[in-house]
């Protein structure tokens, strides 16, 4: 029986759960814009999410992500009548599936490129959906849906919560969020978490071991654009607005750095990535009026001057460069009582395949799991 590991590393596991009683605790200790802030935080953290599924865990860039995160919010925006309150559990129902379909129809042929072809042709389908809204007037044109009354989420005359309560928004976004959190965490645990993780590495190899890899691309493309769903559903709850800026490639672009800042392929990564984007665009914009120059209306170019320097002093995110900290203070296989220290942070037994004495810790890849699995089958 392998030795138990240290209790730092059990600690991390209760991290998630510090952090989701924090965020319960926080609309009572704070005001609107704060708790409104934190909400917006926690929707680009699903947002993020999402992408980090395709982009970090099953390698496909995808720079048109954005589209199923606006096809969520057009979701809510239309089905609201004109004067009354949709119904809250079939309008998210509805956007899931909208979104999930969406990227179900367009992964069929998007997943069959690869490389810079995929990024392009993801992006040319988001600019086809960005523009549909925005030169026709299904949906409002440029100028969007305002949605004035928030929709009821009443079960047989019982209202669990009031939508047009702003903490209540609040804690409907924290449970989507925490729901997600637990879902991404299970599936990549699983064996198609195992798989797609294959694929990233190496898929042809993955293809020679009998997966068939293109409808895992195709239904890890579909999760990912349904989740994405769920996140333009609560930001149009949140704001009452949506307008054709939802489906744009800008936003695409910022949840993509976003998932880079914190780092790809982990689950908290892009939201840590997500809540630091969003601090540091607020805290930007307010910066003061130097010699003249207004620095906060030029925030823009200061955030642009900090993802360069990200991007070159932090390869492998704000997680990762926590990994590293963490590493150099003495977290190694002699000091982990027969445990290896994976680049996620999490720690495997020194007999777990590919994680022998001696072994480089790049060494513990998915690939390595999945063939132990396949070895095992037969």
């Amino acid at each position: 029986m392998s030795p138990r590991p240290p209790n730092r590393h059990r600690l991390a596991h209760w991290i998630p759960v510090l952090v989701v009683i924090g965020l319960t605790l926080l609309p009572w200790i704070t005001d609107k814009f704060y708790v409104q802030f934190v909400a917006k935080m926690m929707i680009m953290g699903i947002f993020a999410m999402s992408l980090d599924l395709l982009l970090g865990h099953a390698g496909l860039v995808s720079f048109g992500h954005a589209a199923f995160y606006g096809i969520g919010a057009y979701a809510l925006a239309l089905m609201t009548p004109a004067y009354q309150a949709a119904n809250f559990w079939l309008s998210l129902a509805a956007a899931i599936g909208l979104s999930g379909l969406a990227a179900l129809i367009i992964g069929f042929f998007v997943v069959r490129t690869h490389g810079i072809y995929f990024i392009m042709v993801t992006l040319a389908f988001a600019q086809m959906l960005f523009f549909v809204f925005h030169d026709t007037r299904i949906a409002g044109g440029t100028d969007g849906i305002f949605i004035d009354i928030r929709p009821d989420a009443s079960l047989s005359g019982w209202v669990p919560f009031d939508l047009e309560n702003f903490v209540h928004v609040y804690f409907v976004a924290l449970a989507c969020f925490a729901l997600v959190y637990v879902l991404l965490r299970v599936l990549l645990r699983s064996p198609f978490g195992h798989v797609i993780s294959g694929i990233r590495v190496n898929e042809p190899r993955m293809r020679s071991l009998g997966y068939r890899t293109f409808g895992y691309k195709l239904v890890c493309f579909s999760i990912g654009g349904a989740i994405a769903g769920i996140a333009g559903y609560l930001s149009a709850l949140q704001f009452g607005v949506v307008n054709p800026e939802f489906l744009g490639w800008h936003l695409s672009a910022a949840v993509m750095m976003m998932v880079i800042l914190g780092g790809m392929g982990t689950v908290a990564g892009p939201i840590l990535g997500a809540s630091v984007w969003m601090v540091l665009e607020l805290g930007l914009q307010d910066l003061p009026t130097v010699a003249g120059v207004d620095l906060g209306k030029h925030w823009q170019l200061w955030m642009g001057s900090f993802i360069v320097l990200a991007s070159l002093w932090l390869p492998n995110g704000l997680l990762g460069l926590l990994s590293t900290w963490r590493a150099a203070f003495g977290a190694r296989t002699s000091q982990t009582g027969g445990q290896v220290l994976r680049p996620d942070g999490s720690t495997v037994p020194a007999d777990y395949p590919g994680a022998s004495t001696g072994a480089s810790i790049a060494s513990v890849t998915p690939l390595a799991s999945v063939e132990a699995r396949q070895a095992g089958n037969e």
